[in-house]
């Protein structure tokens, strides 16, 4: 997601193109292009413009509500329903052909990424096995990360693993228990985390971990705009 302003103008996008299968979006202001994956102008008057990126997250409606109660959501068009995707998209992407593919660490072209761009580096998990794991602590660059599933056994975020103000990098530790709150534990203050990364009793009550923008991509894209990337659990 990225805002819609840049050199000073709020644009109006529409989708004008594909670029080895990823969106080409055209504004009407300038008439510039931007590539969909990195927000970035590739030809036109606005070239080397940079969006700004929008964290944003992929829930199940369930947990997103529970931590938006009064949040809204945004209506199907009924004059253009015929033209929105199915629910089972997804299955039927599996079986289009791509026009790239990058067969390193025997990965398919369509298995989907969860991608992170951050301290200097990219790096990216494979869906079904952060899914699996549930709790990952790993590296970005130098930099220690979290990737946590929610509850729900589908939401998923990321969060840097350093607390504020504390030295260190502590070990985190998923609780076993239901609790649907707290689900998180670390080594150093004791504290018991959400997932929303705050901490919600110990000596860390009320600190929040940084959170970390990730994308979900298939591996084609993802590696094709991130051409340096490491992959986890991987060689």
């Amino acid at each position: 997601m990225w805002t819609r302003d840049a050199a000073g103008l709020r644009l109006t996008f529409h989708l004008a193109g594909i670029n080895n299968q990823n969106f080409l979006l055209r504004d009407e202001e300038t008439g510039t292009y931007w590539q969909q994956i990195s927000g970035l102008a590739i030809s036109g008057p606005l070239r080397g413009q940079q969006l700004t990126l929008i964290p944003s997250d992929e829930l199940t409606f369930a947990t997103w509500k529970a931590e938006e109660p009064q949040g809204t959501v945004l209506k199907d068009v009924s004059k253009y329903a015929s033209e929105y995707e199915a629910k089972d998209w997804d299955v039927r992407m599996k079986r289009v052909p791509v026009v790239i593919r990058f067969p390193e660490h025997g990965l398919k072209p369509r298995d989907l990424m969860l991608g992170i761009r951050a301290f200097g580096a990219s790096r990216a998990f494979p869906y079904d096995q952060v899914i699996k794991e549930k709790l990952i602590k790993d590296h970005v660059g130098s930099e220690p990360v979290l990737l946590v599933v929610a509850p729900d056994g589908q939401s998923i975020r990321a969060f840097r693993g350093r607390i504020p103000g504390v030295d260190g990098a502590p070990d985190f530790y998923r609780m076993t228990t239901n609790e649907p709150v707290a689900f998180l534990m670390d080594d150093t203050s004791g504290s018991q985390w959400n997932f929303q990364g705050c901490a919600v009793s110990g000596s860390a009550k009320g600190v929040c971990l940084e959170r970390i923008p990730m994308i979900k991509d298939y591996w084609f894209d993802w590696r094709n705009y991130n051409p340096r990337t490491t992959v986890y659990g991987k060689p």
